[in-house]
């Protein structure tokens, strides 16, 4: 009897899950945005979970659980009920750099999450404060390699897109300048601002009004292409630096096993919200690059996941991160 009783509760709870996925989500659903409130993290996470929330009908709530790196907040994500009500916002920090930066990170970015879709990439800037002597991103690295024992680098945290991004600069150029932590971008922001530091990498929507008031300099653009929001910035190839190349990625993840059906009908609802003139506008003005259709889904997130642990791991692994 003890067997039979088993069989039945095996198929009963094989039966339950297509009808469960079925009729997902029967409530709120909570989004995991792994940094503070106000960051370009926590409005993209946003933007995506209002989209959500009109698409399925149901409330989809973000929760920031911030701190090392991003990684808290993901790591929560991994080890939640994979029933389809945790979803993590995830990026290039949590979801690539995140392995070289923590031997001992508590999740495999690559195989403890079921990747739902690439939602926005956001290009970097190199910003400098406004009397570094360079002008372009050509005397930049003249300048920076003349004086590398005297160069003050910022940025916000180990594992930050601004860490990360100008640790590629600087194996671009071939330099290890003195690295100076802050809480968050905006302080190391105003540390620029006030001279005491020489230079920044971050996304093109934390720097953009200090570029536009004069109070700092933006010399180049880490992407293939300019941007809308500054379109007389030159890009990192046409300032002969290619391999300064950083539009860090924001993506939506859901703990592994979550069931396929959920799955496909978030990524389904992603796909259809990128293609709303609304949520690209939301997203355009925060001088994001929307993806194509080819590079959205399951798929060509894993693949640009796994890309992406591979082009930056040896890079960090060879930079100090002091």
């Amino acid at each position: 009897m003890t067997r039979l009783a088993a069989v039945i509760a095996l198929v009963a709870l094989a039966g339950a899950t297509p009808a469960s996925a079925q009729s997902w989500p029967a409530r709120a659903v909570t989004v995991i945005v792994p940094f503070a409130a106000g960051g370009p993290a926590d409005i993209t996470g946003r933007i995506v979970a209002e989209q959500l929330s009109r698409a399925l009908g149901q409330q989809f709530v973000v929760e920031n659980v911030a701190g090392a790196g991003g990684t808290t907040g993901i790591t929560r994500a991994a080890r939640a009920n994979p029933d389809g009500y945790t979803l993590a916002l995830g990026h290039m920090g949590t979801h690539a750099a995140a392995v070289a930066l923590y031997p001992n990170l508590a999740y495999k970015p690559d195989a403890d999450f079921e990747p739902i879709g690439l939602v926005a990439e956001q290009p970097e800037i190199l910003t400098v404060r406004k009397d570094l002597p360079p002008n372009t991103l050509k005397e930049f690295a003249a300048y920076a390699k003349a004086n590398e024992s005297k160069l003050n680098m910022a940025h916000a945290g180990i594992g930050s897109v601004s860490h990360v991004g100008c640790l590629l600069l600087n194996a671009a150029i071939g330099i290890k300048p003195t690295m100076v932590p802050f809480t968050g971008t905006a302080p190391a922001m105003n540390a620029l601002i006030a001279g005491q530091v020489d230079y920044v990498c971050d996304p093109i929507l934390g720097p953009l009004p200090h570029v536009r008031a004069g109070t700092v300099k933006a010399l180049a653009i880490a992407s293939g292409k300019r941007n809308a929001l500054l379109p007389e910035l030159p890009t990192s190839a046409e300032g002969g630096l290619p391999q300064f190349d950083v539009s860090p990625f924001y993506a939506m993840f859901a703990p592994k096993r979550t069931p396929q059906p959920v799955i496909e009908r978030l990524a389904d609802a992603l796909n259809k919200g990128l293609n709303e003139d609304v949520a690209r506008k939301r997203l355009t003005d925060l001088g994001a690059e929307v993806p194509e259709p080819a590079r959205r889904g399951p798929k060509p997130l894993a693949v640009l996941v796994q890309n992406e642990i591979a082009r930056l791991s040896p890079i960090i692994a060879a930079a100090s991160t002091k």
